[in-house]
């Protein structure tokens, strides 16, 4: 299982960035695929989680309003859609596959990263 992260970069404070994670196949034990990110000196945090056999979504306080979660079956991709980026975005964001409810998005229960993709705002 490989989950392959894609579509960070640098963009003005408002400005937007869709992330893409392609899985080789999703984990079968998994329920919840997450994006996590982690910012310098501070602890990887849960950013995003979507089920995948409901669709259903948990966001971060955050970043509610701004990011959007989505998956599409036909090509194993979970995509991050982010907007109204601000500077206390600024972060690696991986992609992650979880063995649990989404809830919380705990790290412990995250089975598969990915390698991770930076996504910079100034």
């Amino acid at each position: 299982v490989q989950l392959v992260e894609s579509g960070g970069g640098s963009v003005q404070p408002g400005g937007s960035l869709r992330l893409s994670c392609v899985a080789s196949v999703f984990p079968h034990s998994t329920k919840c695929m997450g994006w996590f990110r982690q910012a310098p000196g501070k602890e990887r945090e849960g950013v995003a989680g979507i089920y995948i056999s409901s669709g259903s979504t948990q966001y971060a306080d955050s970043v509610k309003g701004r990011f959007t979660i989505s998956h599409a079956d036909t090509n194993n991709t979970v995509y991050l859609q982010m907007d109204n980026l601000k500077p206390e975005d600024i972060a690696m964001y991986y992609c992650a596959a979880l063995g649990s409810p989404c809830e919380g998005l705990p790290i412990m229960a995250v089975a598969k990263w990915g390698q991770g993709t930076q996504v910079t705002v100034s």
